[in-house]
């Protein structure tokens, strides 16, 4: 359940920094780097970050962010197909 929490957490988190960064770019002032909103999507902010640029429309349209974001979903994926096929998850849950 604690795992649950976190989870949301993370994603509201991203949710915000991603409208955060929008802001910062709409008032032309320093940005948070990419790196920083990719990481805070790998580590748990998936949906988060999503949301965040459907409803702000933040970064849908930079082709390499696109790519690199692509790119930290499909290691999720392959690192929870992993976990899950080892059994660390099944025993967690």
């Amino acid at each position: 359940m604690i795992i649950l929490y976190i989870l949301l957490t993370l994603n509201l988190f991203s949710f915000i920094v991603f409208g955060w960064d929008k802001r910062l770019s709409v008032k032309h002032k320093r940005r948070i780097p990419e790196n920083m909103l990719l990481g805070i999507t790998f580590i748990g902010g998936t949906v988060g970050a999503v949301l965040g640029m459907l409803v702000f429309r933040h970064k849908i349209s930079k082709t390499s962010f696109l790519l690199k974001f692509g790119l930290v979903v499909l290691i999720q994926v392959g690192l929870i197909y992993w976990f899950w096929n080892n059994g660390q998850i099944r025993n967690f849950i």
